[in-house]
């Protein structure tokens, strides 16, 4: 039988864990190995976790033009995550005060930080909460997360399916299925044009 290896419900669920999860492990790096959170740091912590709330209430609802739109929110979110990480990389951290920025406005503005401060108050400087991970600044790990959860989005967008089945506990594919799939698309996008 076939089925869909991205189908919505599990994709929304998968998006929903790294979210909140992303955020977890921020929790934890805060609060055991004190790597003190700066305005961007919370900023991007704001986007998963509204990210997060996003994808479940898309899993919880089985309307396919609900995910759908819940799917494109999740991408204009995941693009300012992007943009907001990269921002913290490449200029934020390389000044002496991140006060004051767009990402101090926003939480301020909401009044997270005063009414969550141990999830959303502003610990540090950028330049103080640079920090890496494996060799790769913390921000980039989050700049590849807000991609994926762009991709992802996107693809709640579309609708698409790729043709698969499970055997066990593993995805197997079919390359006539995968021939067929790539052509209709292709097709498809040829139409469109």
């Amino acid at each position: 039988m076939i089925r869909t290896l991205l189908r919505p419900l599990p994709l929304l669920v998968l998006i929903a864990l790294a979210s909140l999860g992303s955020v977890a492990g921020a929790l934890v790096a805060q609060y055991q190995f004190n790597m003190q959170p700066c305005p961007w740091c919370i900023l991007q912590r704001v986007l998963f976790i509204a990210i997060g709330l996003l994808a479940t209430v898309g899993a919880l609802l089985p309307a396919a033009w609900l995910r759908r739109l819940l799917g494109g929110l999740i991408g204009l979110l995941a693009v300012g995550g992007g943009a907001a990480a990269l921002w913290q990389h490449f200029v934020a951290s390389k000044s002496a005060s991140c006060d004051l920025t767009l990402a101090d406005r926003i939480v301020s503005g909401l009044k997270l930080d005063a009414t969550w401060p141990q999830l959303f108050e502003v610990r540090a400087s950028c330049a103080e909460a640079a920090a890496t991970i494996l060799g790769v600044p913390f921000e980039l790990w989050s700049f590849a997360l807000f991609a994926l959860l762009l991709l992802g989005g996107g693809w709640l967008v579309s609708g698409k399916k790729i043709p698969a089945f499970k055997v066990g506990g593993s995805w197997r594919f079919s390359k006539a299925d995968i021939d067929g799939w790539i052509q209709s698309q292709t097709a498809e996008t040829i139409r469109e044009n």
